[in-house]
C-alpha cells in the first residue's frame, strides 16, 4: 500500500462537456420557441366580424333595420344578440338569410316596410328570409343578412338622425351607425 497517493477520478473530457452544454442550450431554445409559436398561432385565429350594408327605414307603422354580417376571422362565431340604439332585440323580430358561399352581393339591401315582415318566413327581393328562434351560428367566411322588425326605440321623429346598430358574440361586440330613412317611396 502506498500512502500519500490518491485515486484519480476520471471526469468527462473538455470536448464532451462542451457538447453536453450545447445540447442542453439548444434543447431549451427549441422548447421556448415551440411554446411561443403555439401561443402566437392559437391567438391569431381570432374573431373578426364586419357589419355592412346597414340601413334603417321607418314610417308611421314602425321601423325596419337591415344589415349584413360577415365572418372574416379564423373561427366560427355565434351571434348572441342584436342591439338597436343599445337595446337588445327579441329573436322573434329577426329575419335572416344565409348567403351561399361564393355569392357576391351588389347594390343595397331592399327597402322593406314594417307590415311586410310577418309570419315564419318572408320573401324580400326574391329571397326567402326565415324568422330566427335564437342565437345564430356564423361559419368561418360565412355571411348572414338580417332584417329586424320594429325596434320600438326608432320613430318617425328620428328621420335623418344617425343611430347605432350592433351585434354581440361571446367574446366581442361590433357596432356601426346608420342614418334613419323613410320607408315610404314616392
Amino acid at each position: 500500500m502506498k500512502f500519500g497517493t490518491r485515486r484519480r477520478r476520471r471526469a468527462f473530457g473538455e470536448t464532451v462537456s462542451v457538447m453536453i452544454l450545447l445540447v442542453v442550450a439548444v434543447l431549451l431554445v427549441s422548447i421556448v420557441s415551440y411554446y411561443g409559436a403555439n401561443l402566437t398561432l392559437t391567438r391569431s385565429k381570432g374573431e373578426e366580424v364586419r357589419i355592412s350594408k346597414e340601413r334603417v327605414w321607418v314610417n308611421s307603422l314602425g321601423a325596419v333595420v337591415a344589415f349584413r354580417v360577415q365572418n372574416l376571422g379564423g373561427r366560427d362565431v355565434l351571434v348572441d344578440g342584436i342591439k338597436v340604439r343599445g337595446i337588445e332585440r327579441e329573436w322573434s323580430d329577426v329575419y335572416y338569410y344565409r348567403v351561399p358561399t361564393g355569392t357576391t352581393l351588389t347594390g343595397e339591401l331592399n327597402r322593406t316596410s314594417y307590415a311586410s315582415l310577418a309570419g315564419s318566413f318572408v320573401t324580400i327581393d326574391g329571397v326567402n328570409y326565415n324568422r330566427s328562434s335564437g342565437d345564430m351560428p356564423l361559419a368561418m367566411s360565412g355571411s348572414i343578412i338580417f332584417y329586424v322588425k320594429g325596434p320600438g326605440n326608432v320613430q318617425t321623429d328620428d328621420l335623418g338622425t344617425t343611430i347605432d346598430l350592433g351585434i354581440y358574440t361571446s367574446s366581442a361586440q361590433y357596432i356601426t351607425e346608420s342614418s334613419v330613412e323613410s320607408a315610404t317611396t314616392q
